[in-house]
C-alpha cells in the first residue's frame, strides 16, 4: 500500500497493491500499521456505503463539527466518483483550496480526508457505489455542510453541461463565506501534534 500527500498535505492519495492472477485480484484495502508512518492514527468506528444510480449525482459538501467531527478513508466499490476534500480550517495557508481525485472500482484508488475538511463527491458513471470509514460516529445535530456549486470554491465537478442531481437538503446548503469558523488550523496542529 502506498500513501501520497496531495496539493494540500494532510489529505492522502493511497494506492493499495493489487495482487492478480487467473482466479481475479486480491488487495488490502485498510491497514492501520501502513498509513500509520503517514500520520493516520484515526480509529474507524464505521463504515458507510452509498449508492447513487445516476451519473452526475454530487453528495456534498459534508462535515461534521466538533466534538464529533470525522476523519473519512473513501473509496469507490463500483463505477467511478471524483472525490473533493475541501480545507475548512480557519488559519490554515490553504484555507478554502481543495483536493480532487478520481476514484474507481477499477483504479481501486482511495483518499484519506482529515477532520478539519469537507468532503463531497460527484459520480462519474451510474450504478456507482462509495465505501468510507469514518472515526466518529454520526452526530445529526453536529452534521454541516457547504453548496458543492459555491464560486469562490471553483470546484470541477467534471459535470460537463448537464445539471448536478442533488438532495434537497445539499441544494440549500450556504455558501463557503458564510461558514463560522468551525475548525482553527492551530487546533488542528495541536491535536495532530499529540498524536504523533
Amino acid at each position: 500500500m502506498k500513501a501520497m500527500p496531495t496539493e494540500i498535505a494532510e489529505v492522502l492519495h493511497i494506492v493499495p497493491a493489487c495482487h492478480q492472477d487467473a482466479r481475479g485480484h486480491f488487495a488490502e484495502t485498510y491497514s492501520r500499521s501502513a498509513l500509520e508512518p503517514f500520520g493516520v492514527a484515526a480509529d474507524f468506528v464505521q463504515d458507510n456505503l452509498s449508492f447513487s444510480r445516476r451519473q452526475g449525482t454530487v453528495r456534498g459538501l459534508h462535515f461534521q463539527a466538533p466534538p464529533y467531527a470525522q476523519a473519512k478513508l473513501v473509496r469507490c466499490s463500483s463505477g467511478s466518483i471524483l472525490d473533493v476534500a475541501v480545507d475548512i480550517r480557519y488559519g490554515s495557508p490553504t484555507f478554502g483550496a481543495h483536493v480532487t481525485r478520481v476514484l474507481s472500482a477499477q483504479n481501486m484508488h482511495q483518499l484519506f480526508v482529515p477532520a478539519g475538511f469537507a468532503h463531497g463527491f460527484s459520480t462519474l458513471s451510474p450504478n456507482t457505489e462509495v465505501l468510507y470509514k469514518i472515526d466518529a460516529n454520526y452526530a445529526p445535530q453536529y452534521e454541516r455542510g457547504i453548496r458543492f456549486d459555491d464560486p469562490d470554491l471553483a470546484i470541477d465537478w467534471q459535470l460537463g453541461n448537464d445539471p448536478a442531481f442533488l438532495s434537497d437538503r445539499d441544494r440549500d446548503l450556504p455558501k463557503f463565506t458564510a461558514l463560522p469558523p468551525v475548525f482553527t488550523f492551530a487546533d488542528m496542529t495541536e491535536v495532530s501534534e499529540c498524536l504523533s
